[in-house]
C-alpha cells in the first residue's frame, strides 16, 4: 500500500511532554466501526469490557539505552559519539544506532564513561568494537564485558531513552525515570515504552480485578526502530527490526482458554498484539513462543488471536498507524484521529489513549 494513505496533518500542540496525573486520568477515545465515537476516560476501562475477558500486558521494563562514546582509531583523532541500543544479540553483542554513523567504521573501539582524554569516570568505563555496520547508522557492538556485568555497567552509564519528539523539546529528568516505565514493568531489556500501559495505576489494576476480568502478561522488548519513520513510498519495501519477545506455554493455554470461554482478548498496547500476533496459528490459537519477530501488520493482514486493542496515538506515516489501520479499519482511524486532534486529545507516548474494536464488532 501508499505510504501517503497513513499520512495526516498534526498540529504541534497535540504532542504531550508530561504524562497526565494521576496515570489513569487520561483521556480514552472508543471506537467500534461503524458505531459513533466515545469519548472517554481510561479510568472507565473496566465498564467498557465484560467479565471473563482477559487483558494482555507487555511486562518489559525500559533500560538506559543511549549511551555517549568516544571513538579510538588508530592515526585518527578521537571522536565523539551517542549510541542507542536496540537489540540485545548475544550476552556481549547490542545492536544500536550510531550517531554519526557514517564516521564510524568497523574496527573502531568505542569507549563509554571516559573523559575527553580517554580515563574512564567514576562508575568504571566500558569498551566495545564495531563488529559491523549495517544501514541507517546501523551498528553492532561487542562489548568487553558480558551478561548481567555488562547490564550493570550499562545501567550506571547510560540514560533514559526518550522518544525523539519528546527528547527534542526537552531533556529527561527525574521524573521520567518513573513516568516513562509501567508499574507492572519486570524484565528489563526495552528501550521503548509500551506506553499504553503507562496509563495503568494500582487502582485502576485492582478495579480491573473486582470487574471480573484476567490480567496476563507477555514480553516484548521494544525496539529503538519503533521511532523510526517510514522512508519507502510502499509498505512493501519498509524492513522491520527485530524485537526480542516471549510467551511461556501456561499463559498462552490459559487465553485459549478464555476464548474458548466467549471471553475476549484485550492487547495493552500494540506490542502486546505484535507478539500474540507472532504467535497464533491460522485459527488464532496461541502457542509458546521465545526470539526475535519482525512482524509487520498493515490492513489486509489478518487479525486472529486479538478481540480488542487499547493503544495512544500514533506518529502520521508510523507503522503503529497502519497497524491501528489494519485492525479497525483505515477510513475508521482517519476518521477517529480527526476526532481526537479537533477534541484536544494528547498524541504519543505520554498522551491519551483509545480503545479499539474490530470492524464488524457488535
Amino acid at each position: 500500500m501508499r505510504v501517503d494513505l497513513f499520512d495526516f496533518e498534526l498540529p504541534e500542540a497535540c504532542i504531550a511532554l508530561r504524562p497526565a496525573s494521576p496515570r489513569d486520568a487520561g483521556r480514552l477515545l472508543v471506537v467500534r466501526p461503524g458505531a459513533a465515537l466515545e469519548d472517554r476516560a481510561v479510568r472507565d476501562l473496566p465498564d467498557l469490557l465484560r467479565p471473563g475477558d482477559a487483558l494482555v500486558f507487555n511486562d518489559t521494563r525500559v533500560i538506559p539505552a543511549r549511551l555517549a562514546a568516544l571513538r579510538t582509531r588508530p592515526g585518527a583523532p578521537g571522536l565523539r559519539a551517542e549510541v542507542m541500543l536496540h537489540l540485545r544479540a548475544a550476552p556481549d553483542r547490542w545492536r544500536a544506532f550510531a550517531r554519526p554513523g557514517k564516521r564510524l567504521a568497523v574496527g573502531d573501539i568505542l569507549r563509554f564513561g571516559h573523559d575527553g582524554a580517554g580515563a574512564p569516570c567514576e562508575l568504571g568505563g566500558l569498551t566495545a568494537t564495531l563488529i559491523e555496520k549495517g544501514e541507517g547508522g546501523e551498528i553492532t557492538l561487542r562489548f568487553d564485558l558480558t551478561g548481567p556485568v555488562l547490564d550493570e555497567r550499562i545501567a550506571a552509564l547510560g540514560t533514559l531513552p526518550l522518544p525523539p519528539y519528546i527528547a527534542g523539546k526537552r531533556p529527561a529528568d527525574d521524573r521520567d525515570v518513573t513516568d516513562y516505565q509501567t508499574v507492572y514493568a519486570r524484565e528489563p531489556g526495552a528501550v521503548a515504552a509500551p506506553t499504553a500501559g503507562l496509563h495503568f495505576s494500582d487502582d485502576l489494576l485492582a478495579r480491573i480485578d473486582a470487574a471480573g476480568l484476567s490480567r496476563h502478561t507477555v514480553t516484548l522488548h521494544v525496539g529503538a526502530g519503533t521511532f523510526l519513520p517510514v522512508k519507502a513510498n510502499d509498505t512493501a519495501d519498509h524492513r522491520m527490526h527485530a524485537e526480542i519477545g516471549h510467551l511461556d506455554a501456561e499463559t498462552a493455554e490459559r487465553l485459549n482458554a478464555v476464548r474458548a470461554a466467549g471471553g475476549r482478548i484485550v492487547a495493552v498496547g500494540t506490542t502486546a498484539l505484535r507478539l500474540l500476533e507472532s504467535t497464533a496459528d491460522a485459527e488464532g490459537r496461541l502457542r509458546a513462543f521465545s526470539g526475535p519477530t519482525e512482524i509487520f501488520i498493515t490492513p489486509g493482514v489478518p487479525i486472529r488471536a486479538v478481540d480488542a486493542l487499547m493503544t495512544n496515538f500514533h506518529l502520521p506515516r508510523s507503522t503503529l498507524f497502519m497497524l491501528v489501520s489494519a485492525f479497525s479499519g483505515l477510513e475508521t482511524m482517519r476518521a477517529a484521529y480527526d476526532h481526537a486532534i479537533r477534541g484536544g486529545y494528547r498524541f504519543y507516548s505520554y498522551g491519551d489513549s483509545s480503545l479499539l474494536f474490530p470492524a464488524g464488532t457488535p
